[in-house]
């Protein structure tokens, strides 16, 4: 996004600025929880590589030694596990991010109460990564729960005698007063 196309689209500096500020908001967001994927792909990574030289290397040292063998296998079990575990971690946070990406698009004012009122269980990444089941749920807690979502305002705000005039219009309030309305 780009000042030019904002000016383009007759948008007065202050709008540009407001909008350049969000977008930039949005924008350093993305790369704090890219960087956390980042890093945490990093050291899964790096324990993938340890483990697989720790298995190397014991299977070297194995040779016909059945304890070692039986050391082995139990390493082996240990790490297919913890393989197991740190991938569905791993899963579990880029369902996280995505949920918190799509509330982000739904203009949600407070991430944490709508997260609580949705069926994370029913929310599923799919092999493109994309989030499944969501979207009905953010449509359904928008109808429901609308207060949650920043809908902006399309009227401005005008307090009664908005016009600009302070002065109370004298015959209206004569015709109250015999009306009996004060």
């Amino acid at each position: 996004m780009k000042r030019e196309e904002l000016k383009k689209l007759n948008l007065t500096d202050e709008q540009i600025d407001k909008v350049m500020s969000l977008h930039g908001a949005d924008v350093e967001n993305s790369k704090s929880k890219i960087d956390e994927l980042n890093k945490t792909n990093e050291s899964l990574q790096s324990q993938i590589a340890e483990r697989d030289k720790d298995l190397k290397s014991l299977k070297k040292q194995a040779g016909d030694n059945e304890e070692l063998t039986n050391q082995f296998k139990d390493l082996q079990s240990k790490y297919k596990q913890d393989t197991e575990n740190l991938s569905k971690e791993l899963q579990q946070t880029k369902l996280n991010s995505a949920v918190d990406s799509a509330l982000g698009k739904a203009k949600v004012r407070n991430s944490k109460a709508a997260k609580a009122l949705l069926n994370l269980d029913e929310v599923k990444l799919n092999d493109k990564g994309e989030v499944e089941g969501l979207d009905d749920q953010i449509n359904s807690l928008q109808k429901s729960d609308g207060y949650l979502f920043d809908r902006g305002n399309k009227e401005p705000y005008q307090p009664q005698g908005g016009d600009g005039n302070t002065d109370p219009d004298p015959v209206a309030i004569m015709t109250n007063i015999f009306k009996g309305d004060k």
